[in-house]
């Protein structure tokens, strides 16, 4: 099954434009945070969820609008708390780039021991559906497994079943290695398939800074008669185990591109050769 596009609003400026192109266009994800849009997504976003009762929104707890970062419990269920009263909604919440929390690996495990306890509270009361960690770099770092966090989300609920849902992490050709390692059928998006946490690509065009970079020669490898941004997206749709791919625009055009690129995956074997092409240099 092709994945999904949601749309994520980390750059996004109309947050409430964005997220009507986005739900008219039948996205069944709009990820987001408390501090994206400098504090103002949630309320944006409140002010048209309610048209749109079927959409599934994914949040984050972690930053604070002026960009302090803590996952300490009170943190947690003060921002959690918060984000209800200011969203009315949140199916998942992660936990918002927990490495951070420590250069102290032990530590940083704790940290997020300490962090899922709280949102297993909130998910066992039925006020969240679920909770996961979106990470930059946790998983390239070799900060965390998918299964140490699984591992963690078991000890927080105190019993082999947990509400860790959701993992999502930077997919795209500038930072590869998840997909490159899916490709090969390990990973932590095949890990997280095969533990039946939803998987999601963030940063698909690396911050809209991608198709710049992608020469006419890479576009036609990748996509033949493509352009830079369809054909990054017709190369993320391609990679295994993954469910959602997020991405930011007002645009129905560019989303209307993206979702028809994601329909169309380019075969394992070209992408195995565009990769190759990339790590030769």
């Amino acid at each position: 099954m092709n994945a999904a596009l949601g749309l994520g609003t980390y750059r996004v400026r109309a947050v409430s434009e964005a997220a009507r192109t986005a739900l008219l266009a039948g996205t069944p994800w709009i990820d987001t945070a408390p501090n994206y849009a400098h504090g103002r997504a949630h309320r944006e976003l409140a002010a048209v969820l309610p048209e749109y009762p079927g959409v599934r929104v994914a949040t984050k707890t972690g930053f604070d609008p002026q960009g302090r970062h803590s996952i300490a419990p009170e943190f947690v269920r003060s921002q959690t708390e918060q984000t209800l009263a200011d969203l009315g909604q949140a199916d998942l919440v992660f936990v918002h780039n927990p490495e951070r929390s420590s250069y102290d690996r032990g530590q940083l495990h704790r940290n997020v021991l300490g962090a899922f306890a709280v949102l297993e509270e909130f998910a066992h009361a039925g006020r969240i559906g679920g909770y996961g960690v979106a990470t930059w770099s946790g998983f390239t770092s070799r900060a965390f497994t998918v299964a140490e966090l699984v591992a963690l989300a078991r000890a927080a609920a105190g019993s082999q079943s947990h509400r860790l849902t959701g993992v999502q992490m930077p997919v795209s050709l500038v930072m590869a290695e998840s997909l490159t390692q899916a490709l090969d059928g390990d990973g932590p998006l095949v890990h997280a398939r095969e533990a039946g946490i939803t998987t999601f690509a963030s940063a698909p065009l690396h911050g809209g800074e991608l198709p710049a970079l992608m020469t006419p020669e890479l576009v036609n490898l990748i996509q033949p008669g493509s352009n830079p941004y369809a054909a990054a997206f017709h190369l993320v749709g391609a990679c295994p185990a993954l469910d959602v791919v997020l991405t930011s625009t007002s645009s129905r055009a560019h989303w209307d591109d993206a979702t028809t690129a994601l329909a169309r995956p380019i075969p394992e074997d070209r992408l195995r050769k565009v990769l190759d092409v990339l790590s030769a240099g």
